[in-house]
């Protein structure tokens, strides 16, 4: 397989993105947490995140309140070092109200291709368990 690591290409980009999707999906921070720098920065809403461990601390929280998250990303454009992307993805609160939260996503990587810049925006959508579509 190829490395994925810049300057990316368009299969390489769509590649990377649908890593980040397998990942983001198996809701494993320690899994998940790996494909950022030591010193990554991060904007999620209105959180904004230094460093791996802050990430990893984020992702456990995250997916302790999320119940039964699935997560689709889509590739929307690259350059050398960045990706942007689309998403989607839907989960459960403890008291089972379902949400689809969506939008969009700014990924910028070192050189060993691991993610020092992650920048979302996101909107989220209550919905009815008949509503899903992930």
């Amino acid at each position: 397989m190829t490395k994925l690591v810049p300057p990316f290409t368009a299969e390489t980009a769509r590649a990377k993105v649908q890593a980040a999707e397998d990942a983001w999906n198996s809701r494993d921070p320690g899994r998940v947490s790996l494909a950022y720098s030591e010193n990554s920065e991060w904007r999620n809403r209105d959180t904004f995140l230094n460093g791996r461990e802050e990430i990893r601390a984020f992702l456990t929280e995250k997916w302790a309140r999320e119940i039964d998250y699935k997560l689709k990303k889509e590739y929307w454009a690259h350059t050398d070092n960045r990706i942007a992307v689309r998403f989607e993805y839907e989960s459960r609160d403890e008291n089972g109200q379902w949400r689809r939260s969506y939008g969009n996503e700014m990924w910028e990587f070192d050189e060993d291709g691991l993610m020092r810049r992650r920048y979302a925006s996101i909107n989220d959508l209550p919905i009815e368990e008949k509503d899903r579509r992930l």
